[in-house]
């Protein structure tokens, strides 16, 4: 996958979304996705990246438990042919729910912006 084709397949889940948080004056109200890459793994040969691997987190905040946003998040998920980890928790002081997806992306296109 390359980075852009991420943002495409968050984007087209049909919820607003941001890399890693929205800004002061653009947030917006639950529900919504933050998406980023908490880190790399990459497969190493011959002194260089031979693979770049990437861990997505997808954060999906909500102020009730919504079972539909859940699911057609990881009906994304699965169509983009990634496997996942969920965790869920409740985020008390801002009385929000935070389901976590966890996922190792194969980056293509050596991994750079425009990919």
């Amino acid at each position: 996958m390359t980075y852009k084709s991420i943002a495409k397949m968050v984007g087209d889940i049909g919820l607003p979304f941001a890399y890693y948080q929205f800004t002061e004056d653009t947030a917006v109200a639950p529900p919504f996705i933050c998406f980023y890459f908490e880190q790399s793994d990459d497969q190493y040969a011959d002194d260089s990246n031979y693979q770049r691997i990437e861990t997505l987190i997808l954060e999906f905040y909500s102020d009730n438990k919504d079972f539909d946003n859940e699911a057609a998040i990881e009906a994304a998920l699965s169509n983009a042919g990634l496997t996942w980890q969920r965790t869920e928790a409740y985020i008390g002081d801002q009385r929000m729910y935070m389901v976590t997806y966890l996922s190792e992306v194969l980056i293509t296109n050596g991994g750079n912006n425009n990919g």
